[in-house]
């Protein structure tokens, strides 16, 4: 039984970097994505949070006060859609069956 001492799973996942950890992601994109950004309601905010959380810098502000977002490499951690303060500038859902993101251990 695994307590609260027990470190089997820093044998399982040793340490790296979030980079190499990414590194061995594998994205199946969909035609839809399943995070949308509405720009235009981006003008307004005041925060730029999802630029900042979003741990794999998917989040692009525009020179027009938007932002642009580039969902084919998403891992789905929704960070983006849980910081944002501006309702309905940001749409998420799991991705359809078969897509998203796949994540190995190698």
């Amino acid at each position: 039984m695994n307590g609260p001492d027990d470190n089997s799973l820093d044998d399982d996942w040793p340490a790296i970097s979030f980079s190499d950890r990414m590194a061995t992601t594998e994205f199946k994109v969909h035609d839809r994505p399943h995070i949308v950004v509405d720009g235009k309601a981006c003008v307004d905010c005041s925060t730029r949070s999802c630029i900042v959380a979003c741990p794999a810098d998917l989040f692009v502000p525009t020179s027009d006060g938007g932002i642009l977002f580039n969902y084919e490499q998403c891992f789905e951690c929704g960070t983006c859609y849980l910081v944002c303060n501006t309702e309905g500038a940001i749409t998420w859902s799991y991705p359809e069956g078969g897509f998203g993101v796949i994540f190995r251990s190698s």
